[in-house]
């Protein structure tokens, strides 16, 4: 699936991964994750998208954040939008697929291969343009849980899947308590909140 003499990107939608991974009961090590692809081809880059709160004194996905950012990935972010559902619950939305898709696209002169790391059916449309400009595009998601956390869509547009589950012994580690992350709800419009 993969060419030692290629050159490829990852694109994570940190908010699907991450829920993906935890779906299945394990956490992500960033640092073996972004070893593991290096090995794979020529790692030009590795973008982590992520909405952060701005507007408390402290982020749990902070932390993160600026290790990812010191280690080696491009970080991607945007200020989280904070509104109550109809059930009075705290909701936080962060959208983050329209900058990984324009980056996707501005990078994709200098790729081969383009790794993506989210099950979202939105992105078989950038998938499917990316592979028309001649690249290859692995993504990254999970048919291991019920249901599957990839869109049937996107698994079949893809030039390969890879099942995270296959990818825990090499990138997973013990979950940690809760995250910020189980809060973001991206799937939503920006309609739904007014």
């Amino acid at each position: 699936m993969f060419y030692r003499d290629e050159r490829l990107a990852l694109f994570i939608d940190g908010s699907n991964l991450y829920a993906a991974a935890k779906t299945l009961g394990f956490d992500i090590d960033y640092k073996k994750l972004r070893s593991e692809f290096a090995q794979r081809g020529k790692l030009v880059r590795a973008f982590y998208y992520t909405a952060l709160v701005e507007d408390h004194e402290y982020s749990p996905i902070r932390p993160l954040v600026d290790w990812l950012d010191y280690n080696g990935f491009t970080m991607v972010t945007k200020p989280a939008k904070e509104y109550t559902d109809q059930a009075g619950r705290r909701k936080i939305k962060g959208n983050m697929d329209l900058e990984l898709a324009v980056d996707a696209m501005e990078m994709s002169t200098s790729l081969e291969h383009i790794v993506l790391f989210s099950g979202d059916g939105d992105f078989r449309v950038l998938v499917e343009a990316l592979q028309r400009r001649g690249l290859r595009v692995s993504v990254v998601s999970t048919i291991a849980t019920q249901p599957p956390m990839i869109a049937d869509e996107l698994r079949r547009q893809a030039d390969n899947f890879i099942d995270l589950e296959d990818l825990r012994e090499i990138i997973g580690r013990e979950p940690r308590p809760n995250r910020p992350e189980d809060e973001f709800d991206d799937d939503e419009d920006e309609d739904d909140l007014e």
